[in-house]
């Protein structure tokens, strides 16, 4: 056929489908004299192809599930592609009064391509001039129907009989959808399948677009890094990559200046990236046999070790949890170190011991700063190595991404989308699954990211998931607890509990403002069938654990459940996340693997040797650009305290959102007055820097790659150089 036949076909098709919804259309505006008018407001994305290929239907349905006649919701003109705007309003008219809308049906039929149509939000304005809320904020695919609940958030218990039966259909046919699957043995568990569209991220085809530009950039590099196998010839080669990245007057400017300095090592633990592994040492450990003469040089004069140990000035990091997990192959280097530091009188946490393995011995030197240079640098070094991979695989991915999946596939399997903890949790945990599935795909997979900057192969990788979900409870999770746990209430200058702590707080109000809204008594938490099905999944999904609370009896356990929920998604990861270019930019400082082994004995290591220990140059490449990716904030971000899509349309929860933000306005206010005073300023758990949920985290970093391709060409026409 050629070029004009096909192109006249599809305009007589065109015409036909229109004058199709127009025929349609004229049944509404026919009548007149006695009809009552229903007054729709429709918002939605601009997406043109769908809405003229397709047609879109709503009916709306009232309390005794009587409904009007379904009319056509998307118009468009003659000649080619209309544009349909973001919000529109049409009238709907009928014989009779329908009395309260409670549920809309919005319904596909296609004509010709299959388009996602995204609805945001629906407005009923009845004959009486009563206003109905519709928040829908979901994808329409295939020729399926959306039933749309009226926006005011109810209790399962308060629900008429009819209500309560579609909402059991409605949970019944989500639990179908999100169906529970161990992606591996020892994790928690996930999404069974493919990623469904309400899921899926918001303008999904553009994000995979972007990804699919990233994955091409990606990829020519690689193949120009594939030559950089070699080692560096010096220091100075790891600030020479880093050049073309605008470090002025940043933090990383003032790491590479001081990173070798116990100070900054010390500084790490308590604001750093892995800000959750210092506790407080009360005992030195047998397997870490350090004694006062080692390190008598290093405490206050006239002090003994005892006695700082009695006074908690001694604290300790130990990364037992990767003894003896295999790496990928005798060239790449893992150890299980333990350190031991000390809080001087300057109020510095200062490293004064280091071991690298978990074995004490003649084998297994015990490190000191009295050492030689080279040494106790190199000590430092495989301590911070760990630090990387624990942070990455534990804190990170394990305790903020893979806890708040199951969170969210709870939410949708038990949780009915008018049930006023949906509403609360759903703009802090959706899309945990949709960046799970990338970085399932694309950071721990056998031939993900980080199998190729470190010394971990899956297998590896999933060993150390697998330790850390054995020990991980309920309490590990609550802020307060874990601060508690590891003794350090009262460490100075610890700007991650007390920013922590604050964001806590604020998190906790506004919940239990929202939850006495609802919950009237702790009788009506325990009769809520639909929030104890949601904790009973939760602990189905962390694989059955007897660690996490299968019940919530009253109204402050729920209100604190929720707050983990929340803190986990958006300020725990806000966290750990967006300091990596800080911390790890300077690959000395983390090295991501280490490519000799540890020392066995003292005065063996150089200069020279250190520089061949550390990443070769591609792995480096690759370490820098995930960093910087990571660490990217989304374009047009959503802050703790935004909720655009206002799920919510009772006008107490909206007092208590406005409450709520001005308290995090209050909290941003104080941290920005101390941090003018600080040499370094902690501003990763300010409220104008978390963002609600962490979506986009891997994500957002590939979309912003695609744009910054530049940036990387240069760096790698410098190291071609």
């Amino acid at each position: 056929m050629s070029q004009e036949v096909e192109s006249s076909a599809g305009s007589e098709l065109h015409i036909k489908v229109l004058k199709n919804k127009l025929r349609i259309q004229s049944l509404y505006i026919f009548h007149s004299g006695k009809m009552l008018t229903y007054k729709v407001t429709v918002s939605t994305s601009r997406q043109i192809i769908a809405e003229n290929t397709n047609s879109i239907y709503l009916t709306l349905i009232d309390s005794k599930d009587q409904s009007s006649d379904r009319i056509l919701v998307n118009k468009s003109f003659f000649g080619g592609f209309g544009v349909f705007e973001r919000e529109f309003s049409f009238d709907i008219r009928v014989k009779k009064d329908f009395g309260d809308i409670v549920q809309v049906k919005l319904e596909k039929e296609i004509y010709y391509g299959n388009f996602q149509w995204f609805c945001k939000h629906i407005t009923v304005k009845t004959p009486s001039g009563k206003r109905f809320e519709f928040p829908c904020h979901c994808w329409i695919e295939n020729e399926k129907e959306v039933i749309i609940r009226e926006g005011t958030a109810r209790l399962p218990q308060d629900e008429t009989k009819l209500l309560k039966e579609k909402r059991g259909k409605e949970l019944e046919f989500r639990q179908k959808q999100f169906s529970w699957r161990e992606w591996r043995e020892g994790y928690p568990m996930g999404m069974d399948h493919h990623l469904l569209p309400e899921v899926q991220f918001d303008a999904a085809k553009i994000f995979e677009m972007n990804f699919n530009v990233l994955k091409a950039i990606g990829e020519s590099l690689l193949d120009k890094f594939k030559g950089f196998i070699q080692s560096w010839k010096d220091m100075a080669d790891f600030e020479n990559i880093l050049e073309h990245f605008n470090i002025k007057n940043t933090l990383l400017e003032n790491v590479i200046q001081d990173w070798s300095k116990d100070y900054m090592f010390g500084y790490q633990f308590l604001n750093g990236c892995n800000p959750v592994m210092i506790r407080k040492c009360m005992e030195i450990p047998d397997k870490f046999p350090v004694t006062h003469e080692m390190v008598e040089g290093f405490l206050e004069k006239g002090v003994t070790l005892q006695e700082e140990l009695e006074a908690g000035n001694i604290y300790i990091v130990d990364y037992e949890i990767l003894k003896g997990v295999p790496t990928s192959s005798d060239q790449l280097y893992l150890t299980a170190p333990v350190c031991l530091l000390y809080k001087n009188r300057l109020d510095q946490i200062m490293p004064i011991a280091i071991q690298l393995s978990q074995t004490p011995g003649e084998k297994s030197p015990i490190f000191l700063p009295s050492d030689n240079e080279y040494d106790w640098m190199f000590a430092k070094m495989w301590v911070k190595s760990a630090d990387f991979i624990v942070h990455q695989l534990v804190t990170h991915l394990l305790k903020t991404h893979l806890i708040s999946e199951v969170f969210e596939m709870a939410m949708y399997r038990k949780l009915s989308a008018v049930h006023p903890v949906y509403k609360l949790l759903k703009p802090h945990v959706r899309f945990t699954i949709a960046i799970n599935a990338l970085a399932r795909e694309r950071l721990i997979s056998e031939n993900g990211i980080i199998s190729k900057i470190s010394s971990l192969t899956a297998n590896g990788m999933s060993e150390v998931i697998k330790r850390a979900m054995e020990t991980l409870t309920y309490e590990s999770l609550c802020f307060p607890e874990t601060i508690e746990a590891r003794g350090m209430e009262d460490v100075p200058k610890y700007y991650y509990r007390d920013d922590g702590k604050k964001i806590w707080d604020a998190i906790h109000d506004f919940v239990s403002a929202v939850v006495k809204i609802y919950y009237e008594s702790d009788e009506t938490v325990q009769r809520d069938v639909e929030i104890q099905g949601f904790v009973q999944d939760v602990s189905f999904g962390m694989n059955n654990s007897d660690k996490f609370p299968e019940s919530l009896e009253t109204r402050e356990e729920l209100v604190k459940y929720l707050t983990v929920v929340i803190f986990n998604a958006s300020a725990q990861h806000a966290a750990v996340n967006f300091g990596q270019f800080d911390w790890y930019g300077w690959i000395p400082n983390s090295p991501t693997t280490m490519r000799k082994p540890p020392p066995d004995q003292k005065g063996q290591v150089d200069m020279d040797y250190i520089i061949m220990s550390l990443p070769d140059r591609g792995r480096s490449g690759q370490a820098l650009r995930t960093a910087w990716a990571l660490s990217r904030f989304q374009r047009n971000e959503l802050y703790l305290g935004t909720y655009p899509e206002m799920c919510f349309t009772e006008q107490p929860v909206k007092e208590a959102i406005k409450t709520f933000r001005k308290k995090l306005d209050e909290v941003t206010n104080i941290i920005k007055s101390r941090n003018e005073g600080l040499t370094f300023d902690y501003s990763y758990l300010s409220p104008d820097k978390i963002p609600n949920r962490h979506y986009m985290s891997f994500g957002k970093g590939a979309v912003f790659l695609s744009r910054q391709n530049s940036d990387l060409e240069r760096v790698v026409r410098k190291w071609n150089g």
